[in-house]
């Protein structure tokens, strides 16, 4: 009955993931519709509805897959440099997957929330460019989604 639950838990993240990978892709579409004067670093260019609309739900799907593989993961403990190089390699790749989907969570979340952001409806103004924000910060969801699975598995695999 676990190694089911379990397949269904990493089938779930990983279906999130790939949910906000394509959404934030989308928005990037979207936003690349709208009408934009472009001058060298600076742009000036109406903000999109959909593109805004798509970039919150990468966002919510991205953060939901997160907390998911981390709350059904476990809490992970590594009090010191010491306790790590005496822990077994299981539990030292359930570390190492953990902390890069932590950082892959905030690289990837940030910059769905800067596109996001640019796209709001009183953003209507003009100032540097935002470029594929919205587009990397979906794949970066994909990278997410690896690194999510490869923690839950460490873990049940017993990495605790």
């Amino acid at each position: 009955m676990s190694k089911i639950a379990g397949f269904f838990v990493c089938l779930l993240v990983i279906s999130l993931d790939i949910a906000a990978g394509l959404c934030g892709i989308e928005a990037e579409i979207a936003q690349n519709k709208v009408k934009h004067l472009k001058m060298w670093i600076f742009e000036c260019r109406s903000p999109s509805e959909q593109a805004f609309k798509l970039g919150l739900a990468a966002a919510g799907l991205m953060a939901l897959a997160h907390v998911i593989s981390n709350l059904l993961g476990g809490c992970m403990c590594i009090c010191n440099q010491e306790d790590l190089q005496k822990s077994s390699s299981n539990r030292q790749l359930t570390i190492a997957c953990l902390i890069f989907s932590w950082l892959i969570f905030v690289v990837g979340l940030s910059m769905l929330v800067i596109g996001t952001l640019a796209n709001q409806k009183s953003r209507a103004s003009c100032g540097f460019t935002h470029h594929h924000m919205l587009s990397i910060g979906g794949i970066l969801c994909f990278v997410h989604g690896l690194f999510s699975i490869a923690y839950y598995v460490s873990v049940a695999s017993g990495g605790n």
